[in-house]
């Protein structure tokens, strides 16, 4: 237990990520084979519903949104600030920070990264490695989120006796975009809120909250 403390807060969250994901999956195969019995059609088992494109279109468009929403978190916070918020650097920091402030070449201590301390294009890479493994996951969701979506699109206009739709015209219609935005509307709301919330509003003992008594014009405050 003592090994696993430190890596409480990770642990947590895959932990309920799992389950989660396992309740979507039992209650979402529920869901289709009942659809299937309305219409007549063959019920299909847990594996079978786990590979199909029902289930992955639904789990990869919320990856998508969520991966989207730290890209634009993290992008943005380096070149915007909000005076008050604890998301937010201080007001006067906008920018790019200096090798020193990041600890990166000459300025690496023994512990850091050895990507932080070789120099050159690797630690370039490595400086902005976060958003790039963000930015990636995105579209690796968007993209799959596009062709299981497709698939699902084409099988109920099939039902109907209407044509396939192509990719492109799938990716380009108001079935997808009206799913997307779905999910793209809440999850920059949750952000702005985020940000907004924690000028005014503390939750003690929290990393994310400003400490109780600090002045809503504070901003980025260190717990002493």
């Amino acid at each position: 237990m003592s090994r696993l403390r430190p890596h409480a807060l990770s642990i947590f969250f895959a932990v309920l990520f799992v389950a989660a994901l396992a309740g979507q999956s039992a209650v979402g195969l529920h869901a289709f084979n009942n659809e299937q019995a309305v219409h007549g059609e063959v019920l299909v088992t847990y594996g079978q519903f786990l590979t199909s494109s029902a289930f992955v279109v639904d789990v990869a468009e919320n990856w998508q949104s969520e991966y989207l929403q730290f890209f634009l978190f993290i992008a943005a916070t380096i070149w915007f600030v909000q005076r008050g918020s604890q998301e937010s650097k201080q007001p006067g920091a906008e920018g790019m920070s200096t090798d020193k402030q990041e600890l990166v070449g000459a300025h690496a201590t023994p512990s850091s990264p050895t990507l932080a301390r070789v120099g050159g294009w690797r630690t370039s890479l490595y400086s902005n490695s976060l958003l790039l493994v963000m930015a990636a996951i995105f579209l690796a969701s968007w993209t799959i989120q596009s062709l299981a979506g497709r698939v699902t699109f084409n099988a109920e206009r099939a039902a109907h006796g209407e044509p396939e739709f192509s990719w492109l015209q799938y990716v380009t219609g108001a079935d997808f975009w009206n799913r997307t935005l779905q999910n793209w509307q809440s999850e920059f709301l949750a952000v702005g809120c985020m940000i907004a919330f924690s000028i005014y509003l503390r939750q003690r003992g929290s990393p994310e909250s400003k400490p109780v008594g600090a002045a809503h014009g504070d901003t980025d405050v260190a717990r002493g």
